[in-house]
């Protein structure tokens, strides 16, 4: 499905947060508790959005001029990749992430890490992304994957 991306706007902060907890509680949902999500939604409120917008290069996509999906990158970190559940599988992440990849080959980085959930590992994989290892953070278990952008020399 085609949409268009583009850089988040504050005004686009509470649109981003409700894709963010839409997601969260439909698709992580199976693979997280009710406690784990409600810790991860709270990160996401549209003023904690705004604040990360001063942190982060934040990317939206939008259909029809709704948000339907974020990601953001944070130096050589790729960061809150959400779709919202009605648009999952129709490549809206796959298009995000072709964005980031760009921005960050732009950047002159040469590798990407990105810190997965078990909901998306599978989503990072198929991406090119390979697992370094696992991170437990109280009871959220976080995979870490790593891609190389460039070549050496």
């Amino acid at each position: 499905m085609d949409c268009y991306i583009r850089q988040a706007l504050p005004n686009d902060a509470v649109a981003i947060s409700q894709v963010i907890i839409s997601a969260l509680r439909t698709s992580n949902a199976a693979d997280y508790d009710a406690r784990t999500i409600a810790r991860v939604e709270a990160s996401f409120s549209a003023p904690a959005i705004i604040a990360l917008l001063t942190q982060r290069q934040v990317f939206v996509a939008l259909i029809d001029e709704n948000v339907v999906a974020t990601a953001s990158l944070e130096n050589d970190v790729v960061r809150s990749v959400f779709v919202c559940p009605d648009h999952q599988g129709l490549g809206i992440g796959r298009q995000l992430m072709q964005v980031i990849e760009q921005h960050a080959t732009a950047g002159g980085l040469g590798s990407l890490r990105v810190p997965s959930s078990i909901t998306a590992e599978g989503f990072y994989s198929m991406l090119g992304y390979q697992k370094l290892r696992e991170v437990l953070h109280g009871n959220e278990r976080t995979i870490v994957m790593h891609k190389q952008l460039l070549k050496d020399g």
